[in-house]
Formats: structure tokens, sequence, C-alpha cells
């Protein structure tokens, strides 16, 4: 019995860091600039979460149910270049980067959290999503819904 339950938490612990690993393998960027000719070279799209990542319900939940999830995380790294514009209240930040989300949130009219924007490899703006239940694979489809007709191939 001893040895069975051992095995299982063993196995457990692995299977946790496995998860956490593969979610951190995804580069969330901070500069928009930098992430655009990252997506125009790569020919991917420009996702921006617009997020309160310390204290938004929604932002922590779509993190844990969608982000962190391994199914995401393959389909991020083939079709995104992910930028996080986050709007915390206990993470420090530098002024330069308040300011730059500041006019992020601006220029395109955020009213509330998560919200997703979705830019084409040339900047044009061609998705806005938020929060989807169902994990990934709804997340997922509902990003290629969005997208499909408005981005360019």
């Amino acid at each position: 019995m001893k040895k069975n339950l051992t095995k299982f938490l063993l196995v457990t612990i692995a299977s946790a860091s496995l998860l956490t690993a593969r979610a951190e393998e995804l580069k969330w960027h901070t500069d928009l600039a930098k992430a655009q000719a990252e997506a125009k070279a790569e020919k991917k799209m420009v996702m921006l979460d617009f997020t309160g990542s310390d204290w938004c319900g929604w932002c922590i939940k779509l993190n844990k149910e969608v982000f962190a999830k391994p199914e995401f995380v393959e389909f991020a790294k083939k079709n995104l270049v992910l930028v996080e514009v986050d709007f915390p209240r206990k993470k420090e930040q530098s002024a330069e980067q308040k300011k730059a989300n500041q006019a992020l949130q601006s220029k395109y009219k955020i009213q509330g959290y998560p919200t997703l924007i979705v830019l084409d490899a040339d900047g044009n703006k061609v998705g806005e999503l938020g929060y989807v239940a169902g994990g990934p694979k709804a997340w997922i489809e509902k990003f290629e819904k969005e997208t499909k007709s408005k981005a360019k191939s």
C-alpha cells in the first residue's frame, strides 16, 4: 500500500511538473513592436492579452484553464506571438511599461479584462475575444472562427 502511494505521488508530481514546464515554454512579450517584428518574420499572428494578472478572476481562470494547457501551448507556438498587456495591482511595473500598456489600452478601446486582441502579421486587427468556457479546445475553436475570415494568408 505504501509503495503504491509513493508511486502515485511520484507520477502526480512528475505530471504536474511537465504541465508547468510546457506552459512556461511560451514566451510572453511586453513590447508590441518586437512582437510584431517576430510575427512578421515567422508569418504568425500577434495576440495581445489585456489582463489584470494578479487580481482579475476571469483572467486568472483563462490562464489556468486555457493558456497553461498543452493544447494551447502547441497551438500558440505554431500560430501566435504572445503579448501580455498587464494592469496588475500588486506586481511592480516600470513607469515606461505602464505608459506603454495604457497607450495600447486606449488604442484598442479596452473596456474590461480579459480582452484578447488578435493582429495579423501586418498589425491589422483581425479578432477580439475573451474568456471562453470549455478549456483550450473550445477557446481555439472560438479563436479560429473569430479570425478566419479576417486574417490574411
